[in-house]
């Protein structure tokens, strides 16, 4: 039996030549192809074992305490290897392996620090091991064992390039990876944000943003601990694996939770099971987790707690720093919500106090005047005075009934018509800054009044305009911009939409007409929903008009086209 231990500058004289060399560069090239981390390592250990003439190969990729995290091997047969359990561990023969070079050995069993096989393991002679590592530091060993003949120099030269390849490889697929969760976690954090400013239910949010992170990180539980009651920090939401579990548990104050979301910063735990300062009890049935502060400003909204069961990888730092950018997103949308409903609700108010202004000043004053004159009737009548000197007085007091009518009904449909006093222009465009939200990005909009574009902040143009097109037809226009740029956003994966809206001429001549052309996938091949386009259908019906939904005049995209005759 022999120990050799062989630096790689020293295998440098049995390097591969000829056949040999082409052989083995083909190998680092295809090592180096793949930017999918099990395929680079699934190909490393084929390679090795093909290249060397092993029997057996495997990759061990260890921890910071020595135990396999990933492990990928060849030669032993799945059933064998599922009755083995666990891969190995770094101790006996295998922490022998330098982190530079390799160890060649006769026979594993013969050496002083062999410990045996576990029961069912294939018997082993031959052992090649040696370190891959990525930048400059030890990511996995790999094991290669019972070559007849035993492995020589030129086995270990093959290994040691291949090794140097692998560890490039498995860097770019780390970047790789990295990149694509990246994405992964910033378009969540979009999708949470345009749920957030689009008005849903706030329960229903923080369920999706639980649920999205949990996805993201692949985890297997992802909570929400948001201030409660009595200012205590509280999950209030969780989703996955043991979930019900964590709802309603109250973080200590001196807990990760509370630090975690007064300094702004986030944190990884390797185990909460291993962990002696777990205090929330149901806690301690999960292994790593990653606490990520939501927070916005300054401002903590709460913590964002993802789970995985004990025994699972633990979280990288790329992994915290994504998920930090996330729950930071998250926040600001959150915060922007809670702003947004507080100016709905003040603007709710101002309304109401208008409302009761207009119906004391109109509405309720008339009536008031009304009941007098009736009650000048009565008294009169009651004197025996001539019916028909009353006369006038019944009819003054109708037509102030009549009056009170119409008051009431003008507050009634400014309640029901929110936008009546609005003109066109202003309704068009605040209809396109809606838009955004939903297409990702602001629709162009171009009104023009007999072929002259209308130029912001001309409201004598604008007035002109709103004079033409009269009410009814008017709340029919918006209607029919508000459905063309919904469809955009559901349908024509756009990534431009103009919207045209022209008047031309004046009453029964005149025409309007309402262009929202998106490029994009354009119409899809099966529509199952027309309900919003038979709207438009039957708007245009109603007036005389034409509706149109077709393929762009490009080529790319669609046009919807709607016109109807002026009043």
């Amino acid at each position: 039996m022999t120990d050799r231990p062989t630096s790689g500058g020293a295998a440098v004289e049995d390097a591969p030549t000829g056949d040999g060399l082409t052989e083995l560069l083909n190998a680092v090239l295809s090592v180096a192809s793949d930017l999918d981390l099990t395929g680079v390592l699934e190909r490393f250990v084929h390679l090795c074992a093909d290249l060397t003439g092993a029997p057996y190969g495997a990759i061990n990729v260890l921890d910071k305490r020595g135990a396999s995290t990933t492990f990928v091997q060849t030669g032993v047969p799945a059933a064998v290897a599922a009755m083995l359990g666990h891969p190995p561990h770094k101790i006996g023969v295998l922490s022998r392996i330098p982190a530079d070079g390799v160890l060649l050995l006769d026979d594993l069993t013969q050496h002083p620090a062999f410990e045996g096989f576990p029961a069912g393991h294939p018997p082993m002679g031959s052992f090649l091991g040696a370190a891959v590592r990525v930048r400059e530091q030890v990511y996995g060993y790999l094991y290669l064992s019972d070559k007849p003949g035993g492995f020589t120099e030129h086995d270990a030269a093959v290994v040691v390039a291949l090794a140097a390849a692998a560890g490039v490889a498995v860097a770019n697929a780390q970047l790789y990876t990295e990149a694509a969760q990246r994405e992964h976690w910033l378009r969540a954090g979009q999708d949470i944000t345009t749920m957030l400013l689009s008005g849903v239910d706030e329960e229903d949010a923080l369920a999706h943003i639980a649920a999205t992170a949990r996805d993201v990180a692949d985890a297997d539980t992802a909570a929400l601990a948001l201030p409660g009651m009595g200012g205590e920090l509280m999950i209030e939401l969780a989703d996955g694996y043991n979930a019900d579990s964590l709802i309603g548990e109250v973080m200590p104050r001196d807990g990760r939770s509370w630090s975690v979301m007064s300094e702004g910063r986030g944190l990884l735990v390797e185990s909460l099971s291993r962990s002696r300062v777990v205090r929330v009890v149901p806690m301690r049935a999960f292994g790593p987790a990653l606490f990520a502060p939501l927070q916005t400003s300054g401002r903590g909204v709460g913590v964002l707690i993802l789970l995985r069961r004990i025994g699972s990888p633990p979280f990288d730092p790329s992994d915290l720093v994504t998920a930090e950018s996330f729950a930071s997103q998250a926040a600001l949308a959150f915060v922007l919500a809670e702003a947004r409903h507080a100016q709905d609700v003040a603007a709710l108010l101002d309304e109401r106090e208008r409302i009761a202004r207009d119906l004391h000043d109109l509405a309720i004053q008339q009536l008031f005047a009304t009941g007098m004159q009736l009650e000048t009737v009565r008294r009169r009548a009651a004197r025996g005075v001539d019916p028909s000197e009353l006369t006038s007085i019944v009819e003054e007091a109708l037509d102030n009934v009549d009056g009170s009518v119409r008051q009431i009904r003008q507050i009634v449909y400014a309640l029901r018509d929110p936008d009546a006093a609005t003109g066109l222009v202003e309704r068009l465009r605040r209809e396109a800054s809606l838009a955004r939200t939903g297409l990702g990005f602001a629709p162009s909009l171009v009104v023009s009044l007999d072929d002259v574009p209308v130029p912001d902040g001309d409201y004598l143009e604008a007035d002109q305009l709103d004079a033409r097109v009269g009410t009814d037809l008017t709340d029919d226009v918006v209607a029919v911009v508000r459905e063309g740029l919904a469809n955009a956003a559901r349908h024509a994966h756009a990534s431009g939409v103009i919207v045209r809206v022209s008047v031309r001429g004046a009453g029964p001549t005149g025409s309007v007409q309402v262009e929202v052309e998106a490029d994009g996938s354009g119409l899809p091949p099966v529509r199952d929903r027309r309900s919003g386009t038979g709207n438009l259908a039957a708007r245009a019906r109603q007036h005389g008009g034409s509706f149109s939904l077709g393929v762009s005049p490009s080529g790319d995209g669609t046009l919807l086209s709607w016109s109807a005759p002026l009043g």
